[in-house]
């Protein structure tokens, strides 16, 4: 039997693509690294979305997962294939520089992050870190201040990609790496995959684990994979999901496979659709809008059964929690750093950390009261739905370096509900708009219902022309 055509360039291939033609031996990993590399030799002055490049050693990690396969001990799916991750988490031998001054000096970690370690178990090969935001958070703006440069767009280079995780979606973007690993706690996993066009998942709260990533938040930080389309995210969650009895708030429990469901369709599903976001908060641009009417009809034609509703209280509300609960929380992290050395952070993280450090005890009590009122809300919502449709952000990428369009496309979101809440939810594109730039939606599902989450997301990609497009930056 003749081995398959590769019919696309190598570093445009998904993961799943990637692994059938390996397993079929029309490539090797050793191939794919050596064109991520070229890649990224290519593009990578242009975009910026790495802060550490480890090309040596993904090289040598290629040639060792080529050996293993060639000897008949294939791992799995994500055998091979190239990851890397945003430069919150720790790898074994790398610096962690979470983008900021403060970092220098740090000593390399000797261990891997917890998802590190599950990926390089499963075979992947990791490539490096990622761009961030300084600490993977801010005010929601780049102010080209901090020792590297912000990771730019590359379906357009002078606008933004979105943060925190700017870096991972960019990679995936652009072509630079396969599959990324970031960090979500109001929406930085989702923000970039709706300004860069790839699909961002935030799992069920615990699904995943913190152990060996910086904290941002607490009560609220969860990770996430970045991918080119919902397969790939299944692959990644099911290479990394598990309980780790170093994080505390690890579920236990079985794990599903991810990928059960992802060609079922939708016919008979009850989807809720929430077009509003409440008083307090800008109206999605119109061709946002358009783009999620035009992807309703899509669920519908394909048999879904869609149901207006709501969210349980407006947008808003789930905002006023978290602008005291994530800075309060980080201003505890970053204490030390703030009294100390706050000539050394950059503009968007002393911003953040000034208005956490001055808010009231009783005010952030208080919001984490108010904030199980609302979870418990959302809860009670999600339950009548399968799945729910809603906007991510209101707006498509904004230029970068520009405000207030940087910060009104982090804060104008439906994203947050889904953070207090801890429900699973994820963004994918929906389209391009005049521009060229990637239109996004968000979904969501019940707690512990990531599967269907992926299976709605899938019937939407399968249905529609969108990974058909790729940026050329």
């Amino acid at each position: 039997m003749n081995a398959p055509v590769v019919a696309k360039a190598l570093h445009h291939l998904t993961a799943a693509e990637a692994s059938r033609l390996i397993a079929a031996k029309a490539i090797s990993p050793v191939d794919l690294v050596k064109a991520l590399l070229a890649r990224i030799e290519a593009v990578e002055p242009r975009i910026a979305s790495y802060i550490t490049l480890d090309a040596e050693t993904a090289l040598a990690a290629a040639r060792r997962a080529e050996a293993e396969i060639a000897a008949g001990r294939w791992k799995g799916p994500m055998h091979g294939i190239p990851f890397a991750v945003k430069d919150n988490y720790d790898a074994a031998g790398l610096p962690t520089t979470a983008g900021s001054r403060l970092s220098e000096g740090w000593p390399r970690p000797d261990r891997d992050a917890f998802l590190v370690a599950r990926m390089k178990a499963a075979g992947a090969v990791l490539m490096g870190k990622l761009a961030t935001w300084e600490f993977g958070t801010g005010n929601g703006g780049e102010y080209f201040d901090l020792p590297y440069p912000p990771a730019r767009n590359p379906w357009q280079l002078d606008h933004f990609p979105g943060g925190s995780s700017s870096g991972a979606g960019t990679a995936v973007a652009a072509g630079t790496v396969t599959v990324a690993l970031g960090s979500d706690t109001t929406g930085s996993v989702r923000l970039p995959a709706a300004a860069t066009g790839v699909v961002g998942v935030k799992g069920t709260h615990g699904l995943l684990s913190k152990s060996g990533i910086l904290a941002n938040c607490y009560s609220m930080d969860i990770p996430g994979p970045l991918t080119w389309t919902v397969e790939d995210s299944a692959l990644v969650m099911n290479a990394v999901a598990g309980h780790d009895p170093g994080d505390p708030t690890s579920l236990t429990g079985p794990v599903p496979d991810f990928r059960v469901g992802l060609k079922q369709g939708v016919a008979g599903l009850r989807i809720g659709v929430i077009r509003s976001f409440g008083p307090g908060m800008a109206a999605p641009d119109a061709d946002i809008a358009a783009a999620f009417e035009a992807g309703l009809a899509v669920l519908a034609d394909l048999g879904a059964v869609l149901i207006e509703t709501d969210f349980p209280a407006p947008v808003a509300d789930f905002y006023a929690c978290t602008r005291i609960i994530g800075p309060v929380e980080s201003a505890t992290i970053h204490e030390r750093e703030l009294r100390e050395m706050p000539d050394r952070m950059g503009f968007a993280l002393r911003d953040k950390l000034m208005f956490g450090a001055q808010v009231r005890a009783v005010d952030y009590i208080a919001a984490q009261r108010r904030r199980r009122v609302l979870a418990a809300a959302m809860t009670a919502l999600m339950a009548r739905f399968d799945a729910v449709v809603t906007f991510g952000a209101a707006h498509a990428a904004p230029r970068l370096g520009v405000e207030p369009g940087m910060t009104a496309f982090t804060t104008d979101t439906a994203l947050v509900p889904f953070n207090i809440s801890g429900h699973p939810s994820l963004v994918q594109c929906t389209g391009f708009n005049a521009a060229g730039l990637p239109l996004h939606w968000q979904i969501a599902a019940p707690h512990r219902a990531d599967p269907t989450l992926l299976r709605v997301a899938a019937a939407y990609e399968a249905a529609t022309p969108w990974r058909d497009r790729r940026p050329e930056p």
